[in-house]
């Protein structure tokens, strides 16, 4: 048996790296677009105010069903983890940690990629097969302004904006289930939520809404402006979009939590 070439060896290898470095450079050349748009504020501005109300405005109820539900289910599993003879108010510190720091920007964020990134690249997708964004080109109006940039700016805003309103309301269901439900009182609950508090912890928790939103905008705008050809291309570039999304969520929470982890505690 003859031996294998090196050359054939390493063309897998070859191929896997030149596909990513082309996916990362049409990326930035799209975040160099996005920028550019900027000097245009009559292009996006008006579209950024209606994306702001569809991303936010229009996901407060969502936000709020699983807040409601975070906050709750994550009290009443912290209350009976709980050994004998543990202070009760530890209850209350527990979970404005785990919801506040963690679980409502995260959940919140991907959650949302499943409504908000889904159309996102729904919508841009069904303007990139029907001509659409070819018409905008056509007449010298610059698509990429009026499509990814207000959706990026929008995402920014409000997903903090959002994220303030899951943790309010994550931590009110979190305080109604314990009084409710089990032994803890309301001192209790008040006190752990004042222990070892830090203005940081919030403006933490921001930092990730806003990556997070960001993320979200430009990864699901970019796959809807590169869709392929048809309603196939369509679904296949929505499929792909909230996965890398998702994914790069993931990715975001833990750098900020390598970056940021160590200040937040007081």
């Amino acid at each position: 048996m003859s031996p294998v070439p090196p050359a054939r060896l390493l063309a897998p290898a070859e191929a896997l790296i030149a596909g990513t470095l082309r996916a990362v450079g049409a990326r930035a050349y799209f975040g160099r677009d996005i920028l550019r748009g900027l000097r245009e504020p009559a292009t996006w501005f008006p579209e950024t105010v209606r994306q702001m109300r569809t991303i936010g405005v229009e996901s407060v109820p969502l936000t709020l069903i699983v807040a409601a539900f975070l906050g709750g289910v994550t009290a009443f599993q912290t209350r009976y983890q709980l050994f004998p003879g543990v202070q009760l108010s530890v209850v209350g510190l527990i979970a404005r940690q785990s919801i506040v720091l963690e679980l409502g920007p995260l959940l919140t964020a991907l959650v949302l990629t499943g409504r908000v990134g889904a159309r996102m690249t729904a919508e841009i997708g069904t303007m990139r097969v029907t001509e659409q964004i070819d018409a905008l080109e056509t007449l010298a109006f610059d698509p990429v302004g009026f499509l990814a940039l207000p959706r990026l700016a929008a995402g920014v805003v409000m997903l903090p904006a959002l994220v303030i309103l899951a943790n309010v309301a994550a931590i009110v269901s979190a305080w109604l289930t314990l009084i409710l439900a089990t032994d803890v009182r309301t001192d209790d609950f008040l006190q752990g939520l004042r222990l070892a508090f830090t203005a940081f912890q919030v403006v933490y928790s921001l930092i990730k809404a806003t990556s997070f939103g960001a993320a979200i905008a430009f990864v699901c705008s970019y796959e809807g402006y590169v869709t392929g050809a048809g309603a196939e291309g369509v679904g296949r570039s929505t499929a792909k979009a909230v996965v890398i999304a998702s994914v790069s969520i993931l990715v975001l929470d833990a750098i900020v939590a390598a970056v940021f982890a160590p200040f937040i505690q007081a």
